[in-house]
C-alpha cells in the first residue's frame, strides 16, 4: 500500500526539480533546442522567462506532481487490495 501524503510530495518535488533543469537547459542552449514553447502550453500563464514566471512555472510543477500523486495512489491502492496482496 502507498501513502498518499508521501507519494504527492515525492511526484511535486520530482516535477518542481525537473522544471528547475528544463529552465536551466532553456537558459544555457540556444533557443532552436529548448522545450519553452511546452513549458508555456503545459503551464498555464507562463511565460519564458521572467522571475515572476518562473515562480509561477514552479508551483505549478508542484501542483501538477501532487495531483498525480493524489490521483495514482488511490488507484494503485484500490488494485493492490484487489489483487495485490493475494498470494499465487
Amino acid at each position: 500500500m502507498l501513502n498518499i501524503k508521501i507519494v504527492s510530495w515525492a511526484a511535486g518535488t520530482f516535477t518542481s526539480v525537473s522544471f528547475i533543469l528544463c529552465v536551466i537547459y532553456g537558459l544555457v542552449t540556444p533557443e532552436s533546442i529548448h522545450m519553452h514553447q511546452f513549458l508555456e502550453i503545459v503551464l498555464p500563464a507562463f511565460e519564458w522567462i521572467s522571475v515572476g514566471s518562473f515562480f509561477l512555472g514552479l508551483i505549478e510543477s508542484f501542483a501538477w506532481g501532487a495531483y498525480i500523486g493524489l490521483v495514482y495512489v488511490p488507484i494503485y491502492n484500490f488494485f493492490y487490495k484487489r489483487w495485490g496482496s493475494a498470494t499465487a
